[in-house]
């Protein structure tokens, strides 16, 4: 009997979980069943993934840094990288601000409607507004600051310190490349097999991707906000959505012209990466992943994915910044702000700014919103408004996310003669017949 694709176990899992969890939540026992039973098992799934993220960023960025052996090739890759990944991102929220003013969902928001909302997650409001407003006491260059750590060890004991392991891994390949190649090649060896070895790593952990998203649809069904509520920022959720499934057409359609890798082939590589970054909301956890099917699914040159993918995860932030947006004039919609066109273009200045620090973390996006809103005058206690319905939306446009990522890797590698007629496997189960 064949056995069924990656992407169709994990379909399978997300369905059955939201079955469960619904079948559960009829009985008094049921949520607390499934938040000490079940939630635990998704919980080990993202940290079994989040483990290796460290390790893999830090094996395949240096040996793909070190295998161009030359400075020039660095440069003409990273310049086109971070140009692509600016302009998705711009056309990202130009999409998001283009839907929410023409459909205009917070004016269906009722003024009772509006004050449930604050009262039950204004707490969570202003929580988020204290981490937004430490960001912005930072200055103007901290986050350049923040780019160099002082300690690499320290700087590897935390996924949202990404940007710094980027920092050091490129730092470490261009080092490489730099000195003789016969004193090089010991070390080079050594991340050669390192990186093997994550690589076979991320294949037992996706052996239970299944039900790792089983347990994870189960306890987001359990912890939803109430159906009323769900009622009211019903607009507002498909303005959002809407936009985020142009933006993956968006993607599929640059491929095609650009690669002439047909839509199916790109959406059929992608999508367990896709139903991951669904689950789990989080680009680093997704991302080795997203490196493995880019790699051997789509044909993307190592040198090529290993450089692109781990900035993407960290700086490409496309359905976050579509998202914010949307949001932004929502919120101001709700409370009958009108916005001008300098001050949605200043929307689209900032969110494009604000998506290269956001961290590639559940929920980094919310705080992100808010240098968003305090750019256009916004009142941030709005956020209240929207933290009901945040969670299901973090999944989406995290998927889009690493779309975008794995789109943009396939335009680099094509434009530097990297990416390859054929994948190197046909399907999952061949990484398992090498």
């Amino acid at each position: 009997m064949k056995k069924l694709a990656l992407h169709w176990q994990i379909l399978l899992g997300m369905a059955l979980g939201m079955i469960f969890a619904l079948i559960l939540s009829n009985f008094a026992w049921g949520s607390d069943f499934i938040s000490d039973w079940i939630k635990p098992f998704g919980t080990i799934f993202i940290n079994a993934l989040k483990l290796i993220a460290v390790p893999l960023i830090l094996a395949s960025l240096i040996k793909g840094i070190s295998d161009l052996k030359d400075i020039s090739q660095l440069s003409k890759m990273g310049f086109r990288t971070i140009s692509i990944y600016i302009m998705t991102t711009v056309i990202a929220v130009s999409v998001g601000l283009v839907i929410v003013n023409l459909v205009e969902p917070g004016n269906t928001i009722s003024e009772d409607t509006r004050t449930e909302l604050v009262e039950s997650y204004g707490g969570d409001a202003d929580l988020t507004r204290q981490n937004a407003q430490k960001q912005k006491e930072a200055g103007p260059l901290q986050a350049l600051v923040d780019l160099v750590p002082e300690n690499i060890i320290g700087a590897a004991g935390k996924n949202s310190n990404m940007l710094q392991v980027i920092f050091f891994a490129i730092f470490f390949g261009i080092g490489l490349i730099l000195i003789p190649e016969k004193t090089s090649k010991p070390v080079k060896d050594f991340f050669d097999g390192f990186n093997e070895v994550i690589l076979k790593m991320i294949d037992i952990i996706m052996l239970t991707a299944p039900y790792g998203v089983f347990a994870l649809l189960a306890a987001l069904v359990v912890e939803a906000p109430s159906a009323d509520l769900f009622a009211a920022l019903g607009m507002y959720a498909l303005c959002v959505v809407g936009g985020l499934l142009i933006m993956i057409l968006i993607y599929t359609l640059i491929v095609w012209v650009f690669t002439k890798k047909s839509p199916s082939f790109f959406i059929n590589g992608i999508s367990p990466a896709q139903l991951l970054a669904f689950s789990t909301s989080s680009s680093a956890a997704t991302l080795p992943v997203t490196m493995e099917r880019v790699e051997e699914h789509l044909g993307v040159g190592k040198e090529v994915s290993s450089f692109v993918l781990p900035i993407g995860a960290t700086i490409n932030m496309d359905g976050t910044s579509l998202y914010q947006a949307v949001a932004a004039v929502f919120i101001a919609q709700a409370f009958g702000m009108e916005l001008s066109l300098a001050t949605q273009l200043g929307i689209i200045a900032t969110a494009t700014l604000a998506s290269i620090g956001s961290a590639a973390v559940p929920g980094a996006g919310m705080v992100m919103l808010v240098i968003v809103l305090a750019q256009a005058g916004i009142p941030e206690a709005g956020l209240a408004l929207i933290f009901a319905i945040d969670r299901p939306l973090d999944m989406c446009r995290t998927t889009v996310n690493v779309t975008g990522d794995a789109s943009v890797s396939m335009l680099v590698a094509k434009s530097v003669n990297k990416l390859r007629d054929k994948p190197l496997v046909k399907n999952w189960d061949d990484n398992y017949k090498k």
